[in-house]
Parts: structure tokens; sequence; C-alpha cells
């Protein structure tokens, strides 16, 4: 079984189009997310009333906080996820995973509680004042409580799928969802009333679920069992640091809707419009708000595994060009909105119903308030997620908070002269401030990356080594579980040359129009028995002889690490090559495939015994000669002694044994 890192085509991949394949998916994600509350507004606004809109306004601080909870280990566990890959350090992905998805539940079990004790008490709390709202807020919430739980792991699974390289994976689940959500929402409201919209989303959210559950099963770049969901404390605290910018994104979402209920009920009461209009009308602003806002946020969550990814490997020019193509898209979408919202905002809150004249005027003119400056709010939205992808999450979360703890002061004080449209007035006064901090913040971090180049040092032993050596080319082979992959990135690393891999499958498919991942697995895609017979077939072997062509362009190119692919016996007529191979204790290896794999060690010792075998045939069929056989390698290494160790003894013996 190969390693089951992303291969490299994350560092490799052309940026652009990198982000539009992450960046889809996760906007469609998140929209279609974002429909589970707005159709059931659409429906519950034009078949139960305003009424029903405020109602289900006031359940929507609850949904949010676990929302936010979801993010706060999902997102986390995507970001070190990303990073791990980046840094080729897997170990601890599959517990990072069940860790993530443990807390997940568990948080759902608990706003379970808290809304089931807290009963009408909590709803009066959040907004519902008079005696319809209230009923009615009940009837939709008590439903809506006994999915959090599984909702929430289905949105932390959600996150740790796109990072896991299947973007269309988690859109599909929210689309199926959404689309039973949608279906549901007319046939049960005409039956239940606003109890059926609740019943309609908790179908979709359950569907949604067990289409992610089931990815577990089928994961690129980890496994999970059992073990992955024993909580580890100091692992949690890592993904929560990561996460913390999405948890007090969401939370501050709550703080602000709760404030803001409270508000345009007490200046709702003091004014024409009663308290009903202004808050049925903040419940469709806020939902109009979240789709432009989601938008934005699945172009720089859509780019969070290739930041993670290449700030983990150091590759900063690129990880700047992201920065610049996220604020660019974000920008677009922000400018083509605002057009829109400002030249037909009637068009806009009609869709949510429409009870009378006043609702139109109130709802239209605080429509065009509230999102004046999205621009704003969705750039300094994304930076705080762009600094949360690449571990900087002391920056990342206060930025996350800025804005949202600005519009709060501003909403307390803007009202006192300006009465209830003075809470709206708010948001574009907040969003100022806010931009021009995040500014300054960002262009302090973009100019650290661009200082902070990523570059290996090449001073000291490596640069002698390189002077004494020039187009050095190491390969190395080795049993499956010796960390033999690990050991030649850290060698290249430390000699500051290129290191290569799954990238040499990808360029042997661009050279012989072969599938890349048949390329990648030719070794292992025939039982033991039959792999003379399979790797003599014709296009196996336009495979093979592919690869050895990159191989040799790869090294023609000059100084470099090569793992795997009988590398040594295609480049044996070169000067100045190192052959090395790694070996190491059978219980060794079986406890590194389990840690790495999540394998038990029945399912290890096959694996090893397995790929070990095809690696044999392989090499057997390439060169006609044994597969480990010591005459064949220049230095054998046991790396039970440890990956750090014996990439330092790999770099000495290459500067003093050539």
């Amino acid at each position: 079984m190969e390693t089951v890192n992303q291969s490299n085509y994350l560092g490799k991949e052309k940026l652009s189009k990198l982000l539009v394949k992450f960046a889809i998916p996760c906007i469609l994600s998140l929209i279609i997310s974002c429909l589970y509350n707005i159709v059931d507004q659409i429906f519950v606004g034009n078949m139960v009333g305003t009424a029903g809109n405020a109602a289900t306004g006031i359940i929507f601080p609850i949904t949010v906080v676990g929302w936010g909870a979801s993010l706060f280990f999902g997102d986390g566990a995507a970001a070190f996820l990303s990073m791990a890959l980046g840094k080729g350090e897997t170990k601890k992905i599959p517990a990072s995973v069940g860790n993530a998805v443990l807390m997940s539940f568990v948080s759902g079990i608990i706003i379970i509680a808290v809304a089931y004790i807290g009963g009408d008490g909590l709803l009066t709390v959040l907004g519902a004042k008079d005696a319809e709202t209230l009923q009615l807020a009940s009837d939709y919430g008590k439903i809506i409580y006994a999915m959090i739980p599984l909702a929430l792991v289905q949105n932390c699974l959600a996150s740790i799928i796109r990072a896991d390289g299947s973007p269309k994976v988690a859109m599909a689940a929210m689309f199926t969802g959404a689309i039973i959500n949608i279906i549901g929402d007319p046939i049960f409201i005409s039956f239940m009333g606003i109890s059926g919209a609740a019943v309609a989303t908790i179908l979709g959210q359950f569907v949604s679920f067990i289409m992610c559950a089931s990815y577990l099963f089928r994961s690129k770049n980890f496994k999970v069992n059992a073990k992955s969901f024993v909580p580890q404390g100091k692992l949690l605290g890592s993904i929560m640091a990561l996460g913390t910018s999405s948890f007090l994104t969401q939370v501050s979402i709550v703080v602000i809707t709760i404030v803001n209920n409270i508000l345009l009920v007490e200046y709702g009461a003091m004014s024409p419009y009663g308290t009903v209009i202004p808050l049925s009308a903040f419940v469709v602003i806020m939902k109009l708000f979240q789709i432009i806002l989601n938008i934005a946020i699945g172009i720089a969550a859509g780019a969070q595994p290739i930041v993670g990814y290449n700030f983990g490997a150091k590759l900063n020019s690129r990880v700047r060009e992201l920065l610049k193509l996220i604020l660019k898209y974000t920008a677009i979408v922000c400018i083509v909105a605002t057009v829109f919202i400002e030249a037909f905002p009637s068009l806009f809150i009609k869709m949510f119903g429409s009870d009378s004249e006043l609702y139109m005027e109130f709802a239209t003119s605080c429509l065009r308030i509230y999102l004046s400056l999205i621009l704003f709010t969705c750039l300094q939205k994304v930076s705080a997620i762009f600094l949360q992808s690449i571990g900087k999450a002391h920056l990342a979360a206060p930025l996350s908070l800025l804005r949202d703890v600005l519009l709060i002061i501003a909403s307390l004080i803007v009202p006192i002269k300006f009465g209830v449209t003075g809470i709206f007035w708010a948001a574009p006064i907040a969003d100022v401030i806010a931009f021009v901090i995040t500014l300054f913040v960002m262009l302090h971090v973009y100019k650290s990356l661009k200082t902070e180049d990523g570059k290996p040092d090449e001073s000291g032993e490596a640069q002698a080594i390189k002077e004494s050596v020039p187009g050095l080319i190491i390969t190395i082979a080795r049993e499956h579980g010796s960390a033999g992959k690990q050991i030649g990135k850290l060698v290249a690393e430390k000699l500051g040359i290129p290191f290569y891999y799954k990238e040499m499958t990808a360029l042997a498919a661009q050279e012989s129009g072969l599938d890349k991942e048949f390329i990648s697995d030719i070794n292992v895609n025939a039982p033991a028995a039959l792999h003379s017979l399979y790797l003599s077939t014709e296009v196996v072997q336009q495979a093979v002889v592919a690869q050895d062509k990159v191989i040799r362009k790869i090294a023609d190119q000059g100084s470099c690490v090569i793992v795997g692919r009988a590398a040594d016996y295609v480049l044996r007529d070169y000067s100045n090559v190192v052959n090395i191979f790694i070996y190491a204790p059978e219980d060794y290896r079986i406890r590194k495939v389990m840690e790495v794999y999540g394998d038990s060690e029945e399912e290890a010792k096959k694996n090893i015994r397995r790929s070990d075998e095809a690696r044999g045939a392989y090499y057997k069929n390439i060169s006609g000669m044994t597969w480990g056989d010591r005459h064949n390698y220049k230095l054998l290494i046991d790396s039970s002694i440890g990956a750090e160790v014996s990439a330092d003894a790999i770099c000495r013996y290459v500067q003093n044994g050539v």
C-alpha cells in the first residue's frame, strides 16, 4: 500500500486552476447549506406569514452556535490536515479527524440539552416577545434541535472532506440534502404549518450526514479506526487553535443576532413599524447577507487546502499569489452583488413574502443600508480565513471578531439618535473601521511572506555538498513502513535540492497519455502470483517506458532526490548517483504502518508483505535483478534509528563517501 498523501499537485498545478477546482464546490456547498434556512424563510414567509419569518429568526442563533462548533473542530482539522500534507507529516491526521468528529457530536448534545431545558424562556431572551412569535418559534425549534448533533458532524466532515481533496463529495452531500428540503417544505408546511418546515430541514440534514459519514470509508489521505476517536488533549488543542477564527466568526453572528433582535423590538416599538416588521426584515436581510458572505468564505475556505499545503511546503511565492487571487475574486463577487442589491432591493425582499407596503418600505431601505459596504465585510472575513490557513491563529481570531465587535458597539450607540434604522447603519460604520485595521495587518503578513521565501538554507554543509558534488542524484528504494519517503524528503530539504515521488507519475501520465492513478499503481494492481504476467502487458510496458523517460529527464536537470520506481536501475549509466536502500525490523515497520494508516496489526503485516512483494516483482521486471540486494546499493540504512538521524547519516555519507 503506497503512501496516501496527496500528490504534490497542490504545490505544482497552476494556482488559478486549483482555486477554481476547490473553491467552486466549496462555494456551492456553503450556498446550498444556506438554502436550508433560506428555503424555509421563503416558504414560511409566503405560506405562514411575516410572524413565521420572525419565529425562524429567533431559532437562528441556536443553529448558528451549532454551526460554529462544527467549524471550530471541522475547519481546525481541515487546516491541520492541509498543513500536515504539505509538511509530509501524516501520522496524526486520522486522530485529528476522529477527534474533530467526536467533539462536534458532543457539542450538538450540549446544545440540545440547553435548548430543551431553556424552553420558552430561552426563546424569550432571544427576542420572542409576543405570544404568536413565541409559539411559532417553539413549534419550529423543538424539531430542529433533534438533528443538531448529526448536522454538526456532517458540517465538520464537509470541511475535512474538502481538505482531503474531494470538494465535489462535500458539495454533493449538501446539494442532496438541500433538494430534499426544497421538495419537502411546501408539502410538509401545507399539512403541519411551520413545524413542516423543520421536518423537511432535518430530513435533508440526515441524508447529507449519511453521505459525508460514508466518506470516512474511502478517504484519500487518512484512514480512521476506533482509536482515532479517543480524545487527545494536545491534538485537540492544535485543532481548536486553527479553528478558533471560524468559531468566533459564528459566535459573533449569534451575539449580533441576539443584540439586534432585542434592539429591534425595543426601538421598533417606538416607531411606526412596530416590533414584528423590523424583526422580520432583519431576518430576511441577514439571509441575503449570508449568501454573499458565504460565496466569499467559500473562495477562502476552498483555497484553504491549497494555502495550507503550500505554506507547509514553504512555497511562499505561491502562498502570496493565492492571497492575491482570493482577494481579487472576492472583490469581483461583492461588487456585482452590491450593484444588484442597490439597484433592485425590492426584488430580493419580495422573494421572502410581503405583508404590507409599510414592511416593503422599511425592508428595502434597510437592505440597501446594511449591505452597502459588503465588499469591506467580505475582504475582512476572507483575510481572517487566510491567516487561519497558514496557522496564524493569533491574528486570525481577533480579525474574525473585529468587525462584529465594532458592529455591536455601533448598534448600541447609533440608534440612540437615529432610531430603529440606526441599527442597520451600524454595519457600514463597522465595515470601514474593520477594513482599515485588517488592511494594515495583511500588508504586514504579505511582507513577512515575501522575506521568508521558504527556500532551504543552502549555507554550510548543504552548500558544501552541492559544490563538491555538482549534479548529485540520490535514489532511495525502501521497504514498506520504513519511512523511506519521509527520509528522502528530509534529505532533499537538508541539501536544498528537489524531491520527486508522486510527481513522477503525473509527468509520466502526460508523457504516455495514460491515467495518473493507473501509472501510480502499476506495481500493486495485480495479485503477487500474476505480477510477472501483468507487468509484461503492453499497456503496463508503455507506462514503464514513459516513467523511465521522465526519471532520466529529471536527472538531466541536476541534483535531486528520487524515491522508488527502480530509479537506481534506470539511472545506472549516470555518474554522481548515490543509490540507497532503507529497511527496518518488521516490528518497527508494523508499528509505523499502524500509526500512519490506522491498520490493525494483522492488516499491517498483510500490507507490508503485499507491498514488498509488489515492489520486488516490479524491480525484477525492470532490471532482471533482485530488489533489496545489498550489492545494488551504495548505502543501506536501518531507519529504526529515526527518520531525522537517518537523513543526517545520508547527508554525511554524500559529503564524505562519494
